[in-house]
């Protein structure tokens, strides 16, 4: 072969090779920058709350779809994949403007749950939170 043909296959092997290392970067990349559920804090939760909150019946048609977002809380191990999705949905509230929704999901502890906060103008998951209604609710102490 004469040099210039060799010289021209190098050439191809470093930009295949250069190619080949920018797109394993650029999935890397978007890997990392990958957003799971997202954990509420406090006042963003309470900020969807309203006094009125009316509990919703599971069969009610108009429920947002929350499966996609169970999904992703199963793969974070936020929700153990031993509840089975029919038992999953513990209750469902709305707030009286029927702007937010709570949707508690059980879990393996009793009293406690996730809860995800959807908006519903907007159609989409603001995020999930906990709920201890132990503690909350103050259902540890004994009444006399």
């Amino acid at each position: 072969m004469t040099a210039h043909v060799h010289h021209f296959h190098l050439s191809l092997l470093v930009m295949l090779i250069i190619s080949a290392s920018l797109c394993v970067l650029a999935v890397i990349i978007k890997m990392k920058n990958k957003k799971g559920p997202k954990l509420l804090e406090r006042e963003k939760y309470n900020s969807t709350r309203t006094e009125n909150m009316v509990e919703v019946k599971k069969t009610d048609s108009n429920i947002f779809n929350i499966w996609p977002y169970v999904s992703k809380l199963k793969s974070a191990k936020v929700l153990s994949k031993k509840i089975k999705d029919n038992d999953l949905i513990y209750k469902i509230y709305r707030d009286s403007s029927e702007k937010f929704e709570h949707i508690l999901l059980s879990t393996e502890d009793k009293n406690n749950f996730v809860t995800i906060i959807v908006n519903k103008k907007r159609k989409k998951t603001i995020g999930y939170s906990f709920l201890d209604s132990n503690e909350r609710y103050d259902l540890s102490k004994n009444i006399a």
